[in-house]
C-alpha cells in the first residue's frame, strides 16, 4: 500500500473544514493571485525546448525504469501532494489535475480518501508543484470526492480510482490556473508512460517513464524503483501533447495491493467504462 493509512457510485459532500465550495476557505488561500497559463507555443517552438512527442517518447525509452527527481515543467506541476488541513503537516498522497467542464477535478487512488472499514478522510487539501516546503500554485481544499460504491462497500482494487472537486481559489479553477490532463479510457494494457509522485519520506516528487503491462484484465502494473508510501495516487500519463504541453491519464498508482507492496512495481485499476461512469458522476 502505498498509502499513509489503511484501508453503484458513491458521492460525497463538502469534506467538512473545507468551507463553502463557492468561495475559499482561509487556510487554503494561495500566497499571492495564481496567473492563468499562457497559451502554449507552436508545434517548432515547442520542438525547440524540448516538448517534441517523439522526442519524450524516445527520452522516457532511454531512461526507462530510471526513477529521478521530478523537474518543475508545466506537465509536472499538473502533479501535487495531498495533506490534511494544510501544508504545514506531511503528506500521505498524490493526486493530479484533469480535464473537466468545471475545470475543477483531480484525481488520485481511493483509498487516498475514503477507507471502506472508517469512512471518508476529512479536511484535505490538493498542493500542486510542493517542492520544500513551497506551494507555487497554491493550497486547493477538496469540496467532495466522488468513488465507487463497490469502493466504499467492499475495497474493490478494480476500482481504487477517486475524482475530487477543489474549491475555486482567488476566482479562480485550478484548471484554468495550471491545465489539465485528459482521461484516458480502454487505452490498451502496453503503454509508454510517465508516473510522477510525491514519497511521504521526502519533499519534492520524483518521476520515472516506463511501459505498462498488463498484470491482470482489470490491472496495470509498471516497473519503476523508489515508489514508496505516498505515491499512491500519482497519475500515469502518456500521449504527451507539445502545444498544451499535457497529457493523458491512464492511470494512478493505486488497485491491487493498494498500489503495491515493494517500491519497484506498481499497480493501478485498469482506466475502463466503470472509469468512465465515475468520471460522469463525479462531472455531474
Amino acid at each position: 500500500m502505498r498509502g499513509r493509512w489503511a484501508a453503484g457510485v458513491l458521492v460525497l459532500g463538502l469534506v467538512a473544514g473545507c468551507g463553502s465550495a463557492a468561495g475559499p476557505a482561509p487556510a487554503g488561500t494561495p500566497s499571492g493571485s495564481p496567473s492563468l497559463p499562457t497559451a502554449g507555443p507552436s508545434s517548432a517552438a515547442a520542438a525547440a525546448h524540448g516538448w517534441d512527442k517523439d522526442r519524450i517518447k524516445s527520452t522516457i525509452a532511454k531512461h526507462a525504469g530510471t526513477t529521478r527527481t521530478a523537474k518543475p515543467t508545466p506537465l509536472n506541476a499538473l502533479v501535487g501532494a495531498v495533506f490534511t488541513h494544510n501544508s504545514d503537516g506531511d503528506h500521505f498522497c498524490t493526486a493530479s489535475v484533469v480535464d473537466s467542464a468545471g475545470q475543477n477535478l483531480i484525481v488520485t487512488a481511493a483509498h487516498c480518501v475514503y477507507d471502506p472499514l472508517v469512512g471518508q478522510r476529512s479536511d484535505l487539501v490538493f498542493v500542486p508543484g510542493y517542492r520544500d516546503g513551497e506551494t507555487p500554485s497554491g493550497v486547493w481544499p477538496l469540496a467532495s470526492i466522488t468513488v465507487d460504491r463497490s469502493w466504499a462497500d467492499d475495497g474493490d482494487q478494480d476500482m481504487d480510482v477517486a475524482f475530487a472537486i477543489v474549491q475555486p481559489q482567488n476566482g479562480q479553477q485550478v484548471q484554468q490556473v495550471l491545465g489539465a490532463n485528459r482521461l484516458g479510457v480502454d487505452k490498451g494494457y502496453q503503454l509508454t508512460v510517465k508516473v510522477t509522485g510525491y514519497p511521504s519520506s521526502g519533499e519534492v516528487p520524483i518521476t520515472c517513464g516506463n511501459l505498462t503491462v498488463e498484470q491482470s484484465p482489470t490491472q496495470l502494473r509498471i516497473d519503476c524503483p523508489d515508489y514508496t508510501g505516498g505515491t499512491s495516487g500519482s497519475p500515469w500519463v502518456t500521449d504527451f501533447d507539445p502545444t498544451t504541453k499535457t497529457g493523458t491519464v491512464v492511470g494512478v498508482i493505486g488497485g491491487y495491493q493498494q498500489g503495491g507492496d515493494t517500491p519497484d512495481t506498481s499497480y493501478s485499476s485498469y482506466f475502463g467504462d466503470r472509469v468512465q461512469a465515475l468520471y460522469d458522476r463525479a462531472t455531474g
